[in-house]
């Protein structure tokens, strides 16, 4: 049997329906403590450049009051690696970012970004806090993470979790060897994007993924039945599918 799947729960669309209208309702934190106590083995926040969802604010409450390891997503710039090193939070995921996406559209280019990243993803490493990169299913995108020094690789999985029935199978083959790719040259391996109680299990039965990061749509659940319930429910059908 495989060792426990760890699952990433991630608060960023708590604080967008708190920011649509102001004010302090609905709390980040309070979600993070409700998604601890339901089974997240950590809480995933992504402080965008132009703040639309989580804020400044909030990453220094999560570092203060965070039971949970903080993974914080970030965007590979000058400020962002800044503010990173100033908190120190247990990991970091390095997402592509442009501010016009309503969400994060794809992997970054890791292949073309390697001098880029390769700085900051050093720098990061250098001060204790675990760097992933997010990045499409691609051994290439794989080998050049590796390249730069990444430890983590963490899969997009919207592809897959988009496609239609004549499709799916094939992108969850492009992720199924992605996995095994990253296994084989050292990587641990993260994925996440979309998932959702239809599309986990597929995911979570891959022995060399070790943690998925789901958000939105446990978000989007957690108006008709509860946080609490909509993550209970992800976790057993994630444990469901590990065991099998």
């Amino acid at each position: 049997m495989s060792k426990k799947l760890r699952l990433g729960v991630n608060i960023d669309h708590v604080a967008t329906i708190r920011n649509a209208r102001g004010g302090a309702h609905p709390d980040p934190i309070r979600a993070a403590q409700i998604a601890a106590a339901a089974g997240a083995d950590g809480i995933t926040a992504h402080l965008r450049e132009d703040r639309r969802h989580i804020s400044d604010e909030d990453i220094d409450r999560l570092m203060d009051t965070l039971s949970l390891p903080l993974n914080l997503e970030m965007a590979a710039t000058p400020e962002m690696l800044e503010i990173a090193l100033r908190h120190k939070p247990h990991a970091a995921c390095i997402v592509p970012e442009r501010r016009e996406e309503r969400t994060t559209e794809g992997g970054l280019d890791a292949v073309r970004g390697r001098e880029t990243l390769r700085p900051l993803v050093g720098a990061l490493t250098e001060s204790g806090v675990r760097v992933s990169l997010f990045v499409e299913p691609d051994p290439l995108q794989l080998d050049a993470a590796k390249a730069i020094g990444a430890p983590v690789v963490e899969l997009h999985t919207g592809a897959y979790c988009d496609a239609g029935p004549q499709r799916r199978a094939q992108e969850l083959q492009r992720v199924v060897a992605a996995a095994a790719h990253a296994e084989a040259i050292g990587l641990e391996c993260h994925a996440g994007h979309g998932l959702a109680y239809d599309t986990v299990g597929p995911v979570a039965a891959i022995a060399t993924i070790v943690e998925l990061n789901i958000g939105h749509f446990l978000i989007g659940e957690a108006i008709f039945v509860g946080l609490d319930d909509s993550i209970r429910r992800m976790r057993a059908l994630m444990d469901g599918a590990r065991r099998r």
